[in-house]
């Protein structure tokens, strides 16, 4: 039984005519399943070793990101006709808070960023004993099948996704675990172009910056390592036989390169002439190029320069207040919670939602996003306002908060009660008294005539 075969009684599904389908790494190379053809190297590995631990840039954008986004927790709010609702914890969030042993909500949120950031995408799957399993991003195969076009795999009219396949021994092989789509949570926020069930790493339209930026550093240390000194040219007199130059040149490197040995006096024998060129590192302005590079990779990251602390966001105005605060809000907003709403989209998979809820995020906790209580405090308070004046103007309580959660006036229904007391017509005339017979209304105003009218006839009965 193939491959396809075994995925299709998974899943109870009729077998198709040919069993066509086809494998679809996460890193770019798709083969035919009967193919011969075999994937290329894991480019997961290359980031890794290549960018994430040797370029300084990379890595500080990454931290901030990982940072910023493993300080979420996960929740459950409940959804209601009129929008989403309170949140509630408990149920099977314990598969989120204790995804394995030793490890928290923090240690899952920091591995699925650095995965998607460094691959593009982050696979977990849940084990029989309720814990998660984190799958390396270039141990796992996508797998998927069309009947029509299976060259063209899931981009096919009928092309679906089959599952995924896990093998650590030797990835990209048949004979993995194999896992059904509803049995896995695949983290993906980029969408690569060219694969529908695939994520790309937003470092990979950066190789060519991230190059020019080690070349930067690269030049700056061979500065350093040539005596922290322009270059310098040294002739020597035509007569000098190749046999001496080459134990010139050897005599020269030994005694005037390297940083050790910087700005140290240099002694020439007859007929050598040393001249310095003009060139420096100042004339190449090297600050101003790496902080422009530095800036192209954050933009693409889509974390500020001011905030992950780049040269060119901590000069000028870039540290004002009001600057600083929109870069930040700017980071949330457009970075932060799309990531939120997506991993909490794809871990509803793994664990048991309660109906009429979905798996959402809290970020109350989260220190990076503090400032923002004092916006939502004033946010709340201009809602109680609202609240407050259409419920004085008869509006049903219920109808009101519906409408100021959902921002839609049509949701208002009134009580058909107008008074400022919200009292029925019949409720604003005078109770009846003890024989049934209601006071006389006092339409005359009670002036002070009649007080003194009223005196005197009290003082009449009086005497009488």
């Amino acid at each position: 039984m193939n491959l396809l075969q075994r995925m299709r009684r998974r899943r109870s599904m009729p077998p198709l005519a040919d069993d066509s389908g086809s494998f679809l790494p996460y890193y770019g190379m798709s083969r035919p399943v009967n193919g011969q053809e075999k994937p290329t190297p894991a480019e997961f590995l290359a980031l890794a070793q290549n960018v994430l631990k040797r370029n300084g840039a990379i890595s500080a954008l990454m931290f901030v990101r990982q940072s910023v986004f493993s300080e979420a927790r996960f929740t459950f709010r409940r959804l209601h006709e009129a929008g989403p609702g309170e949140l509630s914890t408990g149920g099977d969030l314990a598969a989120l808070e204790r995804p394995w042993p030793g490890a928290t909500t923090q240690d899952l949120l920091s591995r699925m960023i650095q995965d998607s950031d460094l691959a593009g995408n982050s696979f977990y799957a849940r084990r029989p004993n309720g814990t998660l399993k984190r799958l390396r991003p270039d141990w796992v195969t996508i797998v998927t099948g069309s009947d029509e076009e299976p060259d063209l795999y899931g981009d096919a009219l009928d092309g679906e996704l089959l599952g995924y396949i896990y093998n650590p021994r030797a990835p990209g092989a048949d004979d993995g675990a194999v896992l059904l789509p509803d049995e896995v949570a695949h983290f993906a926020p980029i969408p690569d172009p060219e694969f529908q069930f695939r994520g790309m790493s937003w470092i990979t339209p950066l190789l060519g910056e991230i190059e020019a930026d080690s070349a930067a550093v690269t030049h700056k240390r061979s500065f350093f390592r040539n005596g922290a000194t322009s270059r310098v040219v040294v002739s020597v007199d035509a007569s000098v036989t190749p046999k001496m130059f080459d134990r010139f040149v050897e005599k020269m490197e030994a005694a005037h390169a390297g940083a050790d040995v910087a700005y140290k006096t240099m002694y020439l024998g007859g007929g050598a002439d040393a001249k310095a060129m003009s060139m420096s590192m100042k004339d190449l302005d090297y600050k101003a190029v790496q902080a422009i590079g530095e800036s192209r990779l954050a933009a693409a990251a889509g974390v500020p320069p001011v905030i992950v602390g780049f040269s060119e966001g901590l000069a000028g105005s870039s540290l004002n207040a009001g600057n600083y605060a929109s870069s930040r809000r700017r980071f949330a907003d457009a970075t932060m919670r799309p990531l939120w709403r997506r991993a909490a989209g794809v871990l509803a998979h793994l664990v048991d939602v309660p109906d009429g809820a979905e798996l959402w995020w809290n970020d109350r906790d989260v220190a990076f996003l503090r400032e923002d209580l004092g916006d939502i405090a004033e946010i709340q308070s201009k809602k109680a306002a609202t609240i407050r004046t259409l419920s004085d103007a008869g509006f049903e309580p219920a109808s009101v908060v519906a409408a100021v959660e959902a921002d839609d006036l049509n949701l208002l229904k009134h009580s058909g009660l107008y008074s400022v007391q919200l009292l029925p017509p019949d409720k604003m005339r005078p109770e009846p008294g003890p024989d049934g017979q209601a006071p006389p209304a006092n339409d005359k105003p009670d002036d002070g005539a009649d007080a003194d009218e009223r005196d005197d006839d009290q003082a009449e009965e009086g005497q009488a």
